[in-house]
């Protein structure tokens, strides 16, 4: 019996100080890798201290990334094959109507090739800037997603949540993909695997560091891959309970080391996502090309 295959993708927070999406995708189509995904904020608010938050804590890319909408649109125009996806896009803080269409578009111009990783945020202060409650931010993710899902789905879409409520309306085109594009559910909460069972097609957990390929890495068992695989399992149980086939799991933020691939293959993660810093395009397709040798 074969290995279980894991598939390969990649992850920048593009700015005009970066390589350009179109141009990441492309190098990216054309080393092999399956996904390309994009990450989403809207804006950093400075933050008064008073709650201990400050924007001038928050990492540079965080400031400067381009919308992930537009991103993936470039990079699905200048690509045949690669998936094209967010990582994660904060629906909390997007309109679910817009972006539905946005992201069917996105998917039709593309014959079929969007991932939509959805998550509930976690900056406070950016979530009230767009009017939402960041108290009841995971009900808002889900209706809105199931809102979306509504629009993608049926030809008089309506939808009636406690957050989200909208009478029957016409709204094209609808995904290539159906019934939609695949929902990616983030975070390592408590809670998270009943999200995805709930209303996802898949997990998309977030290992913490920031080892690039070429560091002196020692592929080290790290203390989480044990909680992964536990999880994983669960996340198995709960699907097979509600009546659900197996809901794949993407890793993102991988850590590019042989040993590491190895045990992530292992334990059952479907698609590893490497993160790219954020930079011009030599560094970034030396990088690429090193992240294409580990995966080959």
């Amino acid at each position: 019996m074969g290995r279980h295959l894991m598939l390969a993708g990649l992850q920048m927070f593009t700015s005009a100080d970066s390589i350009s999406p179109a141009d990441l995708a492309a190098v990216a189509e054309q080393h092999g890798f399956e996904s390309l995904f994009f990450p989403d904020h809207t804006h950093v608010p400075l933050g008064d201290g008073r709650s201990g938050y400050s924007g001038h804590d928050v990492p540079t890319y965080y400031r400067t990334v381009f919308d992930p909408v537009v991103a993936m649109s470039c990079a699905a125009q200048a690509t045949s094959t690669i998936k094209v996806g967010t990582a994660v896009c904060l629906v909390t803080q997007r309109d679910p109507i817009i972006l539905a269409k946005q992201v069917a578009t996105i998917d039709h111009l593309s014959s079929g090739r969007v991932l939509l990783g959805v998550g509930a945020g976690w900056n406070d202060e950016e979530m009230r800037n767009h009017g939402a409650d960041p108290t009841g931010r995971f009900r808002l993710l889900r209706e809105r997603v199931e809102a979306m899902t509504a629009i993608w789905m049926q030809e008089e879409a309506s939808y009636h949540g406690k957050l989200v409520d909208f009478d029957p309306m016409w709204s094209w085109p609808k995904p290539v993909q159906r019934p939609r594009p695949p929902v990616l559910v983030g975070g390592g909460g408590p809670t998270v695997l009943r999200r995805v069972v709930t209303f996802g097609d898949g997990w998309m957990p977030f290992r913490d560091g920031t080892d690039q390929v070429g560091d002196n890495l020692s592929g080290r068992v790290e203390d989480f891959e044990g909680a992964l695989a536990q999880r994983i399992r669960e996340l198995r149980n709960l699907a097979a309970e509600a009546g659900r086939g197996p809901l794949p799991v993407t890793l993102f933020n991988g850590c590019p080391h042989r040993a590491a691939l190895d045990r992530y293959r292992d334990i059952g993660i479907d698609r590893v996502v490497f993160w790219l810093r954020t930079a011009e395009y030599g560094p970034t397709l030396e990088a690429m090309e090193a992240l294409a040798r580990l995966v080959q």
